[in-house]
């Protein structure tokens, strides 16, 4: 995780739906050790985590409530199907109707233009 954080910002802020009474001391120690500033989401106010509220609304619909599982393993494999779409296939209106992998790449393609 620490990798992650160094490439993507010198001071992240980490959102967190529950309070600290849920949050592990590790994981806490941690991100003081690295400057990290957790941050909290308002009980009752979803919308300071839109992406992921939205994500969460999708897959609910459209994947646990549209299937009846017969075991764990089955949800598992469905799963990754069912993501490899929404990420490399589906395209998104909030990401100018792209699918989030070419959103990535081009992003990514841009960054390195401007750092050369």
């Amino acid at each position: 995780m620490a990798d992650i954080f160094k490439k993507i910002a010198r001071k992240a802020l980490f959102n967190r739906y529950h309070g600290p009474e849920l949050i592990s001391a590790t994981l806490t120690d941690w991100c003081e050790t690295n400057n990290i500033e957790l941050v909290y989401i308002q009980p009752g106010k979803p919308q300071q985590n839109g992406f992921v509220e939205r994500f969460n609304g999708s897959f609910r619909r459209e994947f646990l409530d549209a299937y009846l599982f017969e075991n764990l393993s089955q949800v598992r494999d469905m799963a990754w199907f069912w993501r490899m779409d929404y990420n490399e296939e589906r395209t998104h209106e909030s990401l100018g109707n792209l699918p989030p992998a070419a959103y990535r790449a081009k992003l990514e393609n841009s960054s390195s233009a401007l750092s050369h």
